[in-house]
């Protein structure tokens, strides 16, 4: 079975990402977790080194997608210096999962198995996120429109990917608009993308200033990748 390197970018994170680490080392295969800190001004450093994590961070918020690449770069520095059979799998988690990271398992198997070239994961029970639906029917959209394929949870940062795939991705789409260019650039070339129901839960969320200002910002990444990807 392919190594996988669990890849974990965090903004501010720290009250579950110690969590997110414990539960993701647990996962088959997973020899490796990278946290991106990306701009952490609290303990999220600390709690993801205290629980076994490598860290990378920055000093300033440069967006999910850069920590994201961030991350896959840290994977890749590692490869080279503890050489497998070939470049490590990328299983990306986000940090708020908490315990349920332990149930990523069945996105790592058929990518491992060679049957998928990306996984997405479908979360079996969905915690209410508030104002986060016009931001998802925004991105099923834009990817129906643009590859005839309708994914049910097209903004699940929860993807498990080949190097190769991951390659193939590139370059990132900035920000939090990286998940629905992935999906529509990696389906574009060909590659296998499958998305496979998990029992796993972000923290709730409210719909307070500070998170309708999140769902406006995610709004704009999102539709950022769609303007430059449907005509």
């Amino acid at each position: 079975m392919t190594s996988v390197a669990v890849v974990i970018p965090a903004y501010n994170e720290a009250e579950r990402i110690g969590e997110t680490v414990t539960a993701a080392r647990t996962l088959p295969g997973v020899d490796v977790v990278v946290v991106a800190s990306d701009g952490s001004t609290d303990g999220t450093v600390r709690a993801a080194l205290d629980a076994g994590a490598a860290v990378w961070r920055s000093r300033r918020n440069r967006g999910k997608a850069a920590a994201m690449l961030a991350g896959a770069e840290a994977v890749r520095a590692i490869d080279r210096r503890d050489p497998r059979d070939g470049p490590r799998d990328l299983l990306f988690l986000d940090a708020d999962l908490g315990p349920t990271a332990a149930n990523a398992g069945p996105l790592i198997e058929p990518v491992a198995a060679g049957a998928a070239d990306v996984t997405i994961a479908a979360f079996a029970s969905r915690v209410k996120l508030g104002g986060h639906g016009f931001v998802v029917r925004l991105s099923g959209a834009g990817i129906r429109r643009a590859t005839g394929w309708t994914p049910s949870q097209p903004l699940n940062g929860q993807r498990c990917l080949s190097r190769a795939a991951f390659e193939a991705a590139r370059p990132l789409a900035p920000g939090f608009g990286v998940e629905t260019a992935m999906t529509i650039d990696l389906k574009r070339k060909g590659l296998r993308v499958v998305e496979v129901e998990v029992d796993m839960a972000h923290r709730a969320t409210g719909g307070d200033l500070a998170a309708q200002l999140h769902r406006g910002r995610q709004f704009l990444d999102v539709a950022r990748a769609l303007a430059t990807r449907v005509r």
